[in-house]
């Protein structure tokens, strides 16, 4: 027997990392985010964990870095202008291979922008906001239930790969309320722990950035229990700062193949009536909501449609985009933003497929009769053909 909850999407970000073993959250107060922190204060020491409200993002996301290299899986959450504050943190903790979890709830932008609006302005900040060459795994639930079970596996992406992981949300799928239901899966879903000790003759340094590592990950140990330097330079093996160029290279090499060439093991995506589609909607968030009853009320007029909803937006599904590119004949991309995510699939367009971007930047949602008359409107041109 299973248990049903009435879970909100920030409520179901903290369950989920409590229960993925976050122990330590530090964080400051930003609309639509606050009910994580809330909740992680009030949960996290229940469990022995630890919370703490920091000056402000920058801190908050040098705090999780620290924690987490001290052993303790960790987390925080913002919104877009703290998000932009974190960048600068994000990046040390891709050089240093920390493993985080940051939570960025969208809103309207840029700057304080519409606080209560949802949006997906953030698209691109979440993949190229930190400076410098560099991957990123990044994950964006569209329902609550997903939001419980891809925190879990935003922590576990972060342990396997020693990277920092983003978990986007927008304000909409942060504060709606739906039931979830707990079965045995979600009750035991597969953890991934931190590594506690390595084997190590008696003087022998650890080596935490050696690169001939098997699937070029090297198990970060907690401080403490052995010795090695911390840097966000360019460093060797043993992580002292280098400024040789063919090291240099290696690092860039390595911070890029360890999530590149295992792209198609991050990809999660879900689908909906693809296979015979002659259009297809590539939508994600709680856009993909919206999408979903699109395709479905155009099925019953006999359109061929289907859904593509990417859960792993970083890094992009390649394949499967190109796939889905050479197989049909139209695109519709609808996204809250001016069009950055379509500006990608547009990028893997070798087939030439007809792309329709359907955009809005009103703080509203895009309702499923927007999407339903886009497509209508492509179907028509296509059978004019």
């Amino acid at each position: 027997m299973g248990k049903m909850l009435f879970l909100q999407g920030n409520e179901a970000v903290g369950l989920a990392a409590i229960k993925a073993g976050c122990r330590f959250f530090a964080g400051y107060p930003i609309t639509p985010s606050t009910e994580i922190a809330e909740y992680m204060a009030r949960e996290l020491p229940k469990v022995g964990g630890t919370f703490i409200q920091m000056e402000d993002e920058l801190s908050s996301a040098s705090a999780i870095i620290g924690a987490s290299l001290a052993g303790t899986k960790s987390m925080t959450a913002t919104s877009g202008p703290g998000f932009s504050l974190m960048q600068e943190a994000i990046g040390y903790a891709i050089m240093a291979e920390v493993p985080t979890v940051f939570v960025d709830v969208m809103r309207g932008g840029p700057s304080t922008g519409s606080p209560t609006d949802p949006s997906q302005g953030d698209i691109m900040q979440i993949r190229w906001g930190t400076h410098g060459d560099h991957q990123i795994i990044a994950l964006y639930p569209s329902t609550v239930e997903e939001v419980y079970i891809y925190t879990i596996e935003a922590f576990n992406y972060a342990e396997m790969y020693r990277t920092p992981v983003i978990l986007a949300l927008d304000e909409t799928l942060a504060h709606m309320r739906e039931n979830v239901y707990f079965d045995y899966d979600k009750e035991n879903p597969r953890i991934i722990e931190r590594l506690k000790e390595r084997e190590l003759d008696e003087d022998e340094l650890f080596l935490p950035y050696d690169m001939n590592y098997q699937r070029l990950v090297n198990p970060l140990v907690e401080m403490g229990k052995t010795r090695f330097h911390v840097s966000g330079l360019f460093h060797d093996e043993s992580g002292f700062p280098t400024s040789d160029p063919n090291r240099i290279a290696k690092v860039l090499e390595h911070l890029d193949a360890k999530i590149r060439l295992y792209a198609e093991e991050i990809s999660i995506y879900n689908e909906y009536l693809i296979q015979d589609a002659q259009i297809v909607v590539i939508a994600f968030g709680s856009v993909a909501r919206s999408a979903l009853r699109a395709v479905k009320q155009a099925r019953s007029d006999k359109i061929p449609v289907g859904l593509f909803k990417p859960i792993t937006l970083w890094p992009l599904p390649t394949s499967r985009l190109k796939m889905l590119l050479k197989n049909s004949q139209i695109i519709i991309v609808p996204e809250m933003n001016k069009g950055q995510y379509v500006r990608e699939i547009s990028r893997l367009n070798k087939a030439n497929r007809h792309i329709e971007s359907l955009t809005k930047t009103t703080g509203k949602l895009i309702t499923s009769e927007e999407i339903l008359d886009v497509i209508v409107k492509m179907w028509i041109q296509i059978s004019e053909m």
